[in-house]
């Protein structure tokens, strides 16, 4: 008979396979969509591609979370913060993942086939991205880079779907939101980084070592002129270079949260990113439905 304090860990396993109790993630890829949306639409995207992309963003995000457990699932039972994920601790099984992995990413092409072909052929290349990024952990010290650009192919898409093509400007966006990306994710990969250098796993907090909040400030700060350039390219005005103001104060509060590199100080500097993408898409609303 299942243990009462069991149950409710039992029911859930599938919505923690999918990282659905815990939304960070959600928000992290739905803002960066938003900015695209906004700047691709001109402030007015159509009510349709807001709600693709919205699903979207939950979709992919569940999938990739799916596949990045499936990619661990047997070294998170040797780190602290991921033990008791469904995988490691046999809740799920590995087949079972990859059957809900298919599931998720036919849900988004459903999702993408409501768009126009540019943006059907660019899915593609996000699919690749979601699959693969996962597993270059395993050989490369820069598996955050690959997470960035899996993120910032929401940018591109986003165009697509809107205006049914490319233009130059939208790859300023691409870059930066790389960019940022690489900069959380390194607050992120902070908190495992003694438990990955013991089972051999690779990132950018190993790799930048003792100059770790040095390169996230500059990666940051690099986030920030793109996205003024950006601005500047979509003639927005004073509102939306607030909210860039409001990102950079957050960025410098990180910075100082995470001086002594102790875990929970890292894991809250990397959740105080959902405020720098909301406070960013905050100013971008506003200075179109102000501003026009």
């Amino acid at each position: 008979m299942t243990n009462m304090s069991e149950m409710p860990k039992q029911a859930n396993r599938w919505l923690r396979l999918m990282r659905l109790d815990r939304p960070i993630g959600t928000y992290l890829l739905l803002w960066p969509t938003l900015w695209a949306l906004w700047f691709a639409g001109e402030g007015s995207p159509s009510l349709a591609n807001l709600i693709i992309f919205t699903l979207g963003v939950v979709s992919m995000r569940a999938a990739g979370c799916v596949i990045n457990d499936y990619a661990d699932r047997n070294v998170d039972g040797s780190v602290e913060r991921t033990k008791n994920r469904p995988l490691p601790a046999g809740e799920i099984q590995p087949n079972q993942a990859l059957i809900l992995f298919f599931v998720l990413l036919c849900l988004s092409l459903a999702l993408v086939l409501m768009t126009n072909q540019l943006t059907i052929i660019l899915s593609f290349g996000g699919l690749a991205l979601a699959a693969t990024y996962p597993f270059l952990k395993r050989f490369t010290h820069l598996p955050q880079l690959g997470l960035g650009a899996a993120w910032a192919w929401a940018v591109p898409m986003a165009f697509a779907a809107e205006r049914n093509q490319l233009p130059v400007t939208l790859w300023l966006i691409f870059v930066a939101v790389i960019l940022w990306t690489i900069a959380f994710d390194t607050y992120y990969a902070m908190v495992d980084r003694e438990d990955d250098l013991k089972v051999g796993i690779k990132s950018t907090a190993i790799l930048f070592g003792r100059y770790d909040l040095l390169i996230i400030a500059l990666l940051q700060l690099m986030t920030l002129i793109l996205l003024f350039i950006a601005g500047l390219e979509f003639g927005r005005s004073w509102f939306y270079m607030s909210g860039l103001i409001a990102a950079a104060l957050y960025f410098v509060n990180q910075y100082i949260q995470a001086r002594s590199r102790e875990r929970e100080a890292c894991f809250e500097s990397f959740l105080n990113n959902h405020r720098v993408g909301m406070v960013i898409f905050i100013g971008l609303a506003l200075d179109y439905l102000l501003l026009g």
